[in-house]
C-alpha cells in the first residue's frame, strides 16, 4: 500500500471513530442541562434521573472523545507534517481555541459530576451550562479549521511563502457558516436519535 493510500486510510478510520463520539457528545449535555432545569422547576424525579443518566453518558463521551481526538492531533502532525507547517501559522487559532474549549469543558464536568448535592441547585445548573457551551465551541472552532480547508483565506502566497497571515481572516472563511450550522444540528438529530432508541 502507497504511503499517501495508508495515511489516508488511517485518518479516515481515525475521524470515523471519534465523529460518534464527538457528535453526540456536543449535543447531549445541553440535554442534560434541560432536563435539570426542568427537575427543578417542575420537581419530577423523572427530569432528575434523565439528567444524571445523561450526565454519565456526557462523561463516557468525553472521555473517549479526548483519547481519540488526541489521536487525532498526534496524526495531523505524523501523517501531514508538511501540510501543518504550512497551515499551522494560519489555522493554529481555532484548533488553540479549542483547546481552551476542552479544558474548560473538563473542569466544569467535574464539577457537575461531582457536585450533586455538594454545591447550590443553580451553581450546579451554571456548571452544566459551561460544559454544553464549551462543549459546543469546541466542536464549533474544529469545525472551523476544516471549512477553512474547504475556502481557504487569510493568507498569500508570494513566491512559495505564506505572507499576509490574517488568522482571524481564516476563521471566518466563506465556508465556515454554513458546515459550523449543520455540524451543530446534526449533533443534536443524531444525540435527538440516540436518546430516543
Amino acid at each position: 500500500m502507497p504511503d499517501l493510500l495508508a495515511a489516508r486510510s488511517q485518518m479516515a478510520v481515525s475521524l470515523a471513530f471519534h465523529i460518534v463520539f464527538a457528535v453526540i457528545g456536543i449535543a447531549m449535555p445541553l440535554m442534560m442541562v434541560l432536563a435539570e432545569r426542568r427537575w427543578q422547576v417542575t420537581g419530577h424525579a423523572i427530569y432528575l434521573d434523565l439528567a444524571k443518566l445523561w450526565a454519565k453518558g456526557t462523561a463516557i463521551l468525553f472521555a473517549v472523545g479526548a483519547v481519540s481526538g488526541t489521536v487525532l492531533s498526534f496524526e495531523l502532525g505524523l501523517l501531514w507534517p508538511r501540510f501543518m507547517e504550512l497551515a499551522g501559522p494560519i489555522i493554529g487559532m481555532p484548533f488553540s481555541l479549542e483547546g481552551f474549549a476542552f479544558f474548560t469543558e473538563a473542569i466544569f464536568l467535574g464539577i457537575y459530576l461531582y457536585g450533586w448535592d455538594r454545591i447550590s441547585r443553580r451553581a450546579h445548573l451554571w456548571a452544566g451550562v459551561a460544559v454544553a457551551a464549551s462543549g459546543m465551541a469546541s466542536g464549533i472552532f474544529v469545525v472551523i479549521a476544516n471549512a477553512w480547508m474547504n475556502a481557504p483565506t487569510g493568507f498569500a502566497l508570494a513566491n512559495g511563502q505564506l505572507v499576509n497571515v490574517d488568522p482571524l481572516a481564516a476563521m471566518a472563511n466563506a465556508a465556515a457558516p454554513s458546515q459550523t450550522l449543520h455540524m451543530t444540528l446534526a449533533a443534536f438529530a443524531a444525540t435527538g436519535f440516540a436518546v430516543a432508541g
